[in-house]
């Protein structure tokens, strides 16, 4: 049963280019299906989680990421009676802005950025479905809905400040009222993330071999999934195990949200998806509990994989990547592919070169870096 605060297709706020409808589709199974079909979507295949992409077939990449989100979003939308393709939009979308090599790649294109307005992987992605987005006749970008596109600029939260650029300049032209919430079919898509990356890090640390399943059971909420894994199997495999923990761990995390936000739902009583943009807080999240423990777990995290020494080196070692191929575009952008030559031809400053390069790194893989480096640098 549909509930009074989803959003509604039959509702939306439109495209920014008026289009017919689908006689087949809604507006927002266009929507993830374009974003489906997106050249930046595919080239997620190849970029980092948190270990280099061609380090093992085994680890996370941003593509096999964004689907287990649009997975658990779909899940939580289904029991709160959400819509599905909405969620599902974002949750695809989320990431399209990230750079190779992960966050590492972000810190190093922000701070060669930061003379040039800085660089923001949500205000990336924006960018890439407004702008770098070049296939259809009549428009750049996809032409995704309004609902859509809020949901990629503030499925975190309101938008306030000093906007990143990219952002700030699409804004100007289609106001997407970054000052309000999301829809709760963007907070779910947001707090899917928070689910799947809870997840899979523990489970990707451990193929790693980052840390142990012994050193797992000693963690909250993954103590009471490991006992009763041993109470229901008693001896089981030590493969096995895990899995079954950690896939109870994964359940607790996803039946926590929707109880939580039932509450939460009940309390605001919100009879449209307005109410859930002016309720002045997030409506989809954690409880406090759950919260406070996946602080610890995030904290082991911190200290056992993401700062653990051999991603450390590789660090250090992909960072110089970033390092040295923006300066060398900068330098020589006649280098860039043919497809970026009238955009560099057309930019009259310092800045639209500058951000003309960073578009063209952050939507690099992290193989494509790495071989462009060789090639380029040696």
């Amino acid at each position: 049963m549909t509930a009074p605060y989803a959003s509604d297709p039959a509702r939306a706020r439109g495209r920014r280019l008026p289009e017919e409808e689908s006689t087949f589709r809604s507006c927002f199974q266009r929507d993830r299906d374009r974003i489906i079909h997106a050249s930046a979507f595919r080239r997620l295949k190849h970029k980092t989680q948190v270990f280099i992409e061609h380090e093992g077939d085994y680890y996370r990449t941003r593509l096999t990421h964004s689907i287990e989100v649009a997975q658990v979003a779909r899940t939580i939308c289904g029991a709160l009676g959400l819509n599905p393709e909405l969620t599902e939009a974002v949750a695809l979308a989320h990431d399209l802005g990230h750079t190779p090599f992960g966050h590492t790649g972000e810190d190093a294109l922000s701070a060669l950025m930061q003379p040039y307005g800085g660089f923001d992987h949500n205000a990336q992605a924006i960018r890439i479905v407004t702008h770098l987005e070049r296939h259809y006749a009549e428009f750049n970008g996809l032409n995704l809905t309004w609902e859509t596109l809020e949901g990629l600029a503030k499925h975190n939260g309101p938008v306030t400040g000093d906007l990143p650029w990219a952002l700030a300049e699409y804004s100007a032209q289609h106001d997407l009222e970054l000052h309000t919430f999301a829809s709760a079919e963007a907070q779910v898509a947001a707090i899917a993330d928070d689910v799947a990356y809870n997840h899979h890090d523990l489970h990707d640390g451990l193929r790693a071999e980052l840390f142990s399943t012994d050193e797992l059971a000693q963690l909250p909420i993954l103590d009471d999934c490991f006992a009763r894994v041993d109470d229901l199997y008693p001896g089981l495999n030590y493969y096995r195990r895990r899995h079954e923990a950690l896939r109870r761990f994964f359940g607790v995390l996803v039946e926590d949200v929707i109880a939580f936000a039932r509450v939460r739902l009940a309390e605001l009583d919100p009879q449209s998806v307005t109410d859930i943009r002016m309720a002045g807080r997030t409506v989809i999240r954690f409880s406090d509990q759950i919260f406070n423990d996946l602080k610890v777990i995030r904290a082991f995290l911190f200290d056992r994989m993401y700062r653990a020494p051999s991603v450390v080196v590789m660090r250090a070692e992909v960072t110089q990547v970033v390092h040295d191929l923006f300066p060398h575009f900068m330098a020589n952008p006649e280098l860039l592919p043919k497809q970026w030559r009238k955009d560099v031809e057309d930019a009259r400053t310092e800045v639209q070169l500058a951000r003309i390069v960073s578009d063209y790194i952050a939507g690099m893989t992290d193989r494509f870096a790495l071989q462009e480096h060789q090639r380029l640098l040696g």
